[in-house]
């Protein structure tokens, strides 16, 4: 079990306990487990842990996230960087401001330039960039994938926000509740290559056997783009015109989907569900566009991200299955199967409770 915090409305951080339910991301490279453990073994010196060390002090730390401007992204590098002051470290936050499958591997290469202790990515892509990520292990900078993963053999870590099974079910099993188990629905996805939307939407689909008079008639892609996405919401809704739900993974799809359809005619007929932030979306919960939401807390996922690395730079950890290492004000983690990190299960916010919540 582990405690995270919850950033609430006026500063205050409430403590929730969470428990850790382990999956295995599906790996695109084709290694094996044991040869992905034995790669990165091989490329940090045969390193073995050291759960006594102290963090270094001055530890260079950079975030990749999928594109810069992306407003969840942002909240989750800047409490990492946040997060790195508390034990010496220097953060920033570099990145792309596309979502392309290439587009963070020039800022990888520039990052193993300038010599950083550890990256931290949120990949749009597993495979596009392992590469480069392959070289910077082999200087001994550490990978930790955070949000959206690489293949297993490019990172010694990954820092997931929740189960990723839970998270793709819970979406279905929320907007089933709404429907009443029946109607078409629709996914607004971001990339068509992000790890992290590709596997909860294979568990969505697993899941929507469950339901006989559910039907999915179309994943769409908006590229984490605010325009595209509600574009997407758009023809959407014209393309099929007994759509009764769309769920949206991602918080910029969410959003804007929610927009689109609150000053639509659609507006109380299509029910909209999936993953955003309680600032983006107070209006269209309030305003009765939106009646529920899921995210887990991105300040506490950049908070964890940070230590994760730090923790790896400084040798208290190797990212083999079952180390622990502390991750300041949040307790100890474990290190799970392929090097996983599980912050906790999300939040579902509604009229109760969203004005709890400041992010």
């Amino acid at each position: 079990m582990h405690l995270h915090s919850r950033t609430r409305r006026g500063g205050l951080a409430a403590a929730s306990t969470v428990c850790a339910l382990a999956v295995t991301l599906a790996g695109c490279s084709g290694t094996t487990k044991d040869s992905a453990q034995s790669d990165q073994k091989a490329d940090s010196g045969n390193a073995t842990a050291n759960p006594e060390a102290e963090l270094k002090k001055g530890l260079k730390i950079a975030f990749l996230p999928k594109q810069i401007n992306n407003p969840y992204g942002k909240i989750v590098d800047e409490a990492g960087i946040a997060a790195a002051k508390e034990f010496g470290g220097i953060a920033k936050e570099v990145g792309p401001s596309d979502a392309s499958a290439s587009s963070q591997v020039s800022y990888i290469n520039t990052l193993i330039q300038q010599r950083q202790d550890a990256i931290l990515i949120a990949a749009n892509d597993p495979n596009a960039v392992c590469g480069p990520l392959k070289q910077a292990m082999k200087q001994n900078i550490k990978i930790v994938a955070y949000d959206s993963d690489t293949a297993k053999d490019c990172r010694q870590l990954f820092i997931n926000q929740a189960s990723s099974e839970e998270i793709g079910r819970n979406q279905v099993r929320n907007i089933a509740k709404q429907l009443g188990n029946k109607g078409e629905i629709a996914i607004l996805s971001a990339t068509q290559n992000a790890t992290n939307q590709n596997t909860w939407i294979e568990f969505m689909k697993d899941e929507l056997t469950k339901y006989k008079d559910i039907k999915l008639v179309k994943v769409a892609y908006g590229d984490d783009d605010d325009q595209k996405s509600f574009q997407e919401t758009q023809g959407l809704l014209k393309a099929y015109p007994n759509l009764k739900g769309i769920i949206s993974p991602t918080t910029v799809g969410i959003a804007a989907a929610a927009r689109y359809i609150s000053s639509s005619s659609y507006k109380g007929k299509v029910i909209v569900n999936g993953l955003g932030t309680p600032n983006q979306m107070r209006k269209y919960i309030k305003d009765g566009t939106v009646e529920q939401f899921s995210l887990w807390d991105p300040n506490a996922l950049g908070h964890l991200g940070a230590y994760a690395a730090a923790a790896l730079a400084s040798g208290q950890i190797t990212g083999a299955n079952g180390e622990k290492f502390k991750a300041g004000k949040l307790g100890e983690y474990t290190i799970g199967k392929d090097g996983e990190v599980i912050l906790g299960p999300p939040t579902v916010f509604d009229k109760k409770n969203i004005d709890e919540f400041d992010f």
